[in-house]
C-alpha cells in the first residue's frame, strides 16, 4: 500500500501526505450484490487511521481534524468502511479517496464572521415594507371600526 496524498487546499497549502504505516486496512465479507461470490470474497474495506498519533498532521491541523470529525471518531481513530463495489481493489481506492476528502475538508480553518451594520437604504426598505404591510392590513378592517 502506498502513501495517501491529499491535495493542497486551505489549511494545508502543501497538501498532506499520510504515510502508509499510519493506515490500517481490514477486509471482510460485504453484504449486497455479488451473487455466490459475495459469500467467498472479502470485498468490504475498512480503512483506519489514528488521528491522534499520525505524523501527517501538524498540531494545528490535528486540533481542527479532531474537533471537526469528533462525531465520527472512536477515541482518536477514524474508521471508513466501503462496500460499494464488488471488487476489493475498487473499494480500497474509494476508501482512500473518502479519507482524503474528509481530511482536506477538516483542515480548512474556520471563517471568522465580521459584524457589519445594515446599510441606510436597506433600513429604509425594511421600514417601507413594514408600512406597506400595515396599510394592507388596515385596509382589510371593517370600515368605521377604529381603535
Amino acid at each position: 500500500m502506498d502513501d495517501l496524498h491529499v491535495m493542497p487546499g486551505p489549511g494545508a497549502p502543501r497538501g498532506i501526505v499520510v504515510p502508509a504505516a499510519d493506515l490500517i486496512e481490514q477486509f471482510s465479507r460485504a453484504s449486497g450484490p455479488g451473487g455466490q461470490g459475495v459469500n467467498t470474497t472479502d470485498s468490504r474495506v475498512q480503512l483506519m487511521i489514528d488521528l491522534g498519533t499520525t505524523s501527517a498532521l501538524d498540531e494545528t491541523q490535528r486540533r481542527r481534524v479532531l474537533a471537526r470529525l469528533a462525531p465520527r471518531l472512536a477515541g482518536t481513530t477514524l474508521i471508513i468502511s466501503v462496500s460499494e463495489q464488488r471488487s476489493q481493489r475498487l473499494n480500497r481506492i474509494a476508501a482512500r479517496e473518502r479519507l482524503a476528502a474528509l481530511l482536506r475538508d477538516a483542515v480548512v480553518p474556520a471563517l471568522v464572521r465580521r459584524a457589519t451594520r445594515p446599510t441606510r437604504s436597506s433600513q429604509r426598505r425594511r421600514l417601507d415594507d413594514k408600512k406597506r404591510r400595515s396599510e394592507a392590513k388596515d385596509a382589510r378592517r371593517r370600515p368605521g371600526a377604529s381603535d
